[in-house]
């Protein structure tokens, strides 16, 4: 009788019990805040058909975004999410040109990631709020 799997593979593979190298974890990041980009655009899609419909709807968003605490939230959640993802996809664009593949460039590429975006997402932290 012969089997069709290979009997060394794990029953069950625990995803918390891996360490996933920081490359990785950049890479799984830049996937989120895609999807973060993505479900936040009705958020800004609403705020600029609400601002463009009048000037009375232009200062109702202009307000929320001034003292409401959510918008304030979501404004900066939205911005630090395109930061990231923004310098994120730069060191993709990195890795498609063929330009630092290899594990030490990619562990360099991916700190140069986590700092400059952690610059920018602080910044955008100081201009939200």
């Amino acid at each position: 009788m012969y089997k069709a799997v290979n009997s060394k593979r794990p029953v069950n593979l625990d995803l918390t019990t891996i360490h996933f190298p920081l490359p990785a974890l950049t890479s799984i990041t830049h996937r989120i805040t895609g999807v973060i980009l993505f479900v936040g655009l009705i958020f800004a899609f609403w705020a600029l058909g609400k601002s463009l419909s009048s000037p009375a709807g232009f200062d109702a968003v202009s307000d929320a975004l001034a003292n409401n605490f959510l918008a304030k939230l979501i404004a900066w959640g939205l911005l630090s999410a395109l930061a990231f993802h923004f310098v994120a996809g730069i060191k993709h664009l990195l890795m498609d040109a063929d330009i630092g593949v290899t594990l030490e460039g990619g562990v360099k590429k991916a700190q140069i990631t986590v700092v400059v975006s952690a610059v920018l997402i602080i910044l955008a932290g100081v201009w939200v709020w």
